[in-house]
């Protein structure tokens, strides 16, 4: 199996953190997202969406990090993927929330906008509301995660046993990181984000993230 990927794109990490963790052997192949090369054959031929990550498992090919997580699991008869309805039920619903919800407002409206060129919106005023937007709605999003989903007694989102969706969420939370966000005023969040840290395969998937982050410190963004 090949995994087109890279090390600094957000649902790439995800994938990657499971395959390691887990010992899946895949070929990572990896797709500079700064030069642009998503967008440029041959990759745009392997998706169209010019997105990563992609999985190619033997000429079947997947995009989307939340379906790749539910095969790779699926096929390798992972317990990190319920085979129950209704445990699985829930790490779907999670996932969806994470995807639907979340992701939205925190990465696409908070995060990233303030950090990267290419989605930074052309008109300061525009520019502005959007991560005003981002962050207000972030702020709701975070309690419904603290309060809601992880709660005082889940050791992972949906329970007691880490599931695809812990992975899933794990990527998407720390790319707040980015520009300094911290999890202080949502305790239940702090206490699942560095259970997901102590993973054996984190530092080795985050380090090129976390350099990233290291390299934007002590400039000023805004926050949740």
């Amino acid at each position: 199996m090949k995994l087109y990927c890279h090390p600094m794109s957000t649902t790439s990490r995800t994938v990657m953190l499971f395959v390691a963790d887990a010992g899946i052997k895949v070929e990572e192949k990896h797709v500079d997202i700064f030069t642009g090369e998503h967008t440029k054959e041959p990759f745009s031929k392997i998706n169209p969406s010019k997105l990563i990550p992609v999985l190619d498992d033997d000429g079947f090919i997947l995009t989307e990090s939340s379906a790749i997580l539910k095969y790779l699991a699926e096929k390798t008869n992972s317990p990190a993927y319920p085979k129950e309805l209704k445990p699985r039920a829930k790490v779907n619903e999670v996932m969806d929330w994470f995807n639907s919800q979340f992701y939205r407002d925190y990465g696409y409206g908070l995060v990233y906008p303030q950090v990267f060129p290419g989605l930074k919106r052309p008109d300061e005023t525009v520019q502005k509301a959007t991560v005003e937007w981002g962050k207000k709605f972030s702020q709701a999003w975070l309690s419904v995660l603290n309060d809601h989903f992880i709660g005082p007694k889940n050791a992972y989102l949906t329970g007691s046993h880490i599931t695809v969706a812990d992975y899933f969420g794990t990527g998407i939370i720390t790319c707040g990181e980015i520009v300094g966000c911290n999890y202080g005023s949502y305790p239940n969040i702090k206490r699942w984000v560095d259970h997901m840290k102590k993973r054996p395969s984190y530092e080795k998937v985050f380090g090129p993230f976390n350099g990233f982050v290291a390299s934007l410190r002590g400039q000023a963004f805004e926050v949740v």
